[in-house]
């Protein structure tokens, strides 16, 4: 499959199962952690869910470059875009701690798993388009 008709491929295509999948291992990785440094190690929470998410948009990168957009090619520029993209996830997770954990007073756990499928939509759009395309 040529690279135009990949990026044509319909929803259904095994890219975006990739994706999907490669996502999900980010997810977990970033929720499982921010858990163990919020609530064990006591870090507060934003420290906790900057390192947390970091460590799922590298996770992220890594495989989708490797095994689902197999992009090996400006290396770097993909990795600083997709970073970008990772560290406006950040924001808009900051932003949602700080209104709803910090002035309305929900629990920071409840409040990460809710932004987590807010910023994986707003991040797999960009790096679908920008980073990878």
């Amino acid at each position: 499959m040529t690279r135009t008709e990949q990026l044509r491929a319909p929803l259904g295509s095994g890219s975006l199962v990739r994706y999907a999948a490669i996502g999900a291992s980010g997810v977990a990785l970033d929720y499982l952690l921010f858990l163990l440094l919020f609530n064990l190690a006591g870090l507060h929470e934003q420290l906790a869910n900057a390192i947390s998410t970091t460590a799922g948009i590298t996770n992220n990168f890594v495989l989708n470059a490797l095994f689902n957009f197999r992009r090996r090619d400006r290396i770097l520029v993909r990795l600083l875009r997709f970073y970008a993209v990772g560290v406006a996830g950040i924001g808009l997770t900051f932003l949602l701690l700080q209104v709803f954990s910090g002035w309305l007073g929900v629990d920071p756990n409840l409040v990460k798993a809710g932004s987590l499928p807010v910023v994986l939509v707003f991040q797999y759009t960009i790096n679908k388009k920008w980073s990878f395309g």
